[in-house]
């Protein structure tokens, strides 16, 4: 069997022969993999900057992706922290991590999808008080998770939302996909009436966002959730005191761990729906995972996915 395999932090992976996988649990199986998507996380892991990251080696990069099963049925599969990940011809799952998916369903899109889109998704289901009529600013609308979220927040009755990002081409087309308003972190003032904010950036950027947003508030005393889910522009962000003492902020996290596993996995199904119907917009190319080596540096915006 061929799969990606990385040998250490600081090398790209590279494409090669392995050893074929094993299942040796009760719910485990083994799978063709059909597609799997380079992530933020994918690659967080793999060069060691995720606090999930084992550091283990060699290892088989890739946290999910879509599969077939021994029974011929396509699944969408998230893995457990393990070594040998989705970036190969053939992998272990565990079925309880896994589900079906519809009739109809593209394997690359799915991949593209599911691990950027749950993100926001999991946030707003699962982590905060989302009912139908909040005002939401999304920091780091222009990538891949945050133009998700955009869509997202507004299927989920958001009655308005606001994209930040720094690239004012990839911002001109969030109002097509249902943004309100798309402005720069300078013009991040006009965020100031929203009740969550869903942070895919965090370091500076988000640190020197916050005063801003909150000097600009009507009222003050009005809550604001601060949802952090992505570190993009850094792992640690420098929050001004007077944030927490001037205004009734509240900053909560959006992951593995602050969310269980088996909340995720409940929403996959309608999520998997949602891209299979045509909901949500996603970007996806597809690249043999022969390829992997050139491919692993790309910043195009587009999401990757590796097709054994």
């Amino acid at each position: 069997m061929r799969a990606a395999i990385i040998t250490s932090y600081d090398a790209p992976p590279a494409y090669r022969e392995c050893p074929e996988p094993v299942a040796e649990g009760e719910n485990q199986m083994v799978v063709e993999v059909l597609a799997a998507g380079l992530h933020h996380l994918t690659r967080a892991k793999a060069d060691g900057s995720h606090y999930s990251a084992a550091g283990t080696f060699p290892l088989v990069p890739g946290v999910d992706g879509v599969v077939r099963d021994p029974r011929g049925r396509l699944r969408y599969a998230v893995l457990d922290d393990t070594a040998s990940g989705t970036f190969a011809e053939r992998t272990v799952i565990d079925v309880r991590r896994s589900v079906l998916l519809p009739e109809g369903a593209d394997p690359v899109r799915i991949a593209a999808a599911m691990n950027p889109g749950m993100s926001s998704w999991a946030a707003l289901r699962r982590r905060i008080d989302f009912p139908v009529g909040r005002r939401v600013a999304v920091l780091g609308a222009t990538g891949s998770a945050g133009r998700m979220a955009v869509q997202i927040a507004k299927r989920f009755g958001a009655v308005e939302v606001i994209a930040v990002g720094r690239d004012t081409a990839r911002l001109e087309e969030l109002p097509g996909l249902g943004a309100d308003r798309a402005v720069t972190f300078e013009e991040i003032g006009v965020a100031a009436d929203v009740d969550v904010v869903l942070d895919f950036v965090w370091g500076a950027p988000a640190a020197g966002a916050m005063l801003p947003v909150l000097k600009a508030r009507a009222d003050r005393s009005t809550p604001l959730t601060w949802v952090q889910i992505g570190s993009i522009a850094g792992e640690t962000a420098p929050v001004p005191s007077a944030a927490l003492r001037a205004a009734r902020l509240r900053i909560v996290g959006s992951g593995i761990g602050s969310v269980p596993p088996r909340d995720f996995i409940a929403e996959l199904p309608e999520l998997a729906a949602a891209v299979t119907e045509g909901g949500l917009d996603v970007r996806a190319r597809p690249v043999p995972l022969a390829d992997v080596a050139q491919a692993w540096g790309d910043r195009s915006g587009e999401r990757l996915v590796f097709v054994p």
